[in-house]
């Protein structure tokens, strides 16, 4: 398999204008280290593409299993490259700020790897229910089997709406699998297996054990996705020692204690208004006076 001819490089400088469009820093930082990497090794690759496509000749008979992680940042051309980028660009942003930057992170590698693997299981399989050892011979590389990996669980996590695929609508959720059929009838060279296998892995990790078996091997129990702080829904997945701020007091006592110390800046002085800009009620004050009383006693 041979780069083709990449001319001006125009893929490669719109995804670089899109990059710049949307700003650098308005990209969360795996995204973007994702991006740069593939934009990295396109233009200085580690092997050829032929050295680097993943096949079950090469990978499972030759023993060449560096191609797991090599295929997924290699790219053959620059309108490859731009279509994955640019995809790669909005899906990452929205999981990412949704995960957290360390747990998407830990979704690519893992998805790369993953869907490598079930290629190469579909394509030994097909090889043999068909009596066809070219299959074994298909080599595929991109990132566009993590894509759409990434777009079954995006479209998990956005279920509702329509989308158009070739003009036509398609409820969001099966998304995926009517653009399978659309980019394997409109560009016969994808890889149908390759994309097949990112959506196989993305339904394992929302549908199957493949989540649990995540957070086991990363030590996470009950893990919750990440809404960063300021939106809606936001919380601080980093475990938080409340006892800091309540010094281990219940509510009851918490509200007790409040109401007493309200009491006792009120009587040492009369004149200067209440801490903080509030005042009590009557009926606090009826509490106050029925606390200070009982503590009198």
């Amino acid at each position: 398999m041979q780069r083709r001819a990449r001319g001006a490089n125009i893929g490669l400088i719109l995804l670089l204008s899109q990059v710049f469009h949307v700003g650098i820093n308005n990209i969360p930082p795996v995204t973007l280290a994702t991006l740069a990497l593939n934009i990295w090794l396109f233009l200085n690759p580690l092997k050829s593409l032929h050295s680097s496509c993943l096949s079950v000749d090469q990978c499972y008979w030759q023993g060449d299993w560096q191609r797991l992680l090599l295929s997924p940042i290699h790219h053959a051309d620059d309108w490859h490259l731009y279509f994955n980028m640019a995809s790669m660009l909005w899906k990452g942003a929205k999981l990412e700020r949704r995960l957290g930057s360390r747990w998407f992170a830990y979704v690519i590698i893992t998805f790369s790897l993953l869907t490598g693997v079930l290629y190469l299981l579909l394509e030994f399989s097909l090889a043999v229910l068909m009596d066809e050892p070219n299959f074994q011979r298909n080599c595929a590389v991109g990132f566009s089997g993590v894509l759409f990996a990434l777009k079954v669980l995006n479209n998990h996590y956005c279920p509702g709406g329509l989308v158009s695929v070739l003009g036509f609508p398609v409820p969001n959720r099966y998304a995926c699998w009517a653009e399978l059929v659309a980019i394997h009838f409109c560009t016969p060279g994808t890889s149908f297996m390759g994309h097949l296998a990112g959506i196989l892995v993305g339904l394992m990790y929302t549908q199957g054990p493949l989540k649990k078996i995540m957070e086991t091997c990363a030590g996470y129990t009950g893990y919750q996705h990440h809404v960063p702080p300021g939106r809606p829904g936001a919380f601080d997945a980093s475990p938080r020692n409340y006892d800091a701020y309540t010094a281990g007091l219940s509510e009851q006592e918490q509200l007790e204690r409040a109401l007493r110390a309200s009491l006792q800046d009120r009587g040492n002085a009369r004149s200067n208004s209440p801490p903080y800009g509030f005042r009590l009620s009557p009926e606090e004050e009826m509490r106050l006076h029925r606390l200070q009383r009982f503590d009198s006693h």
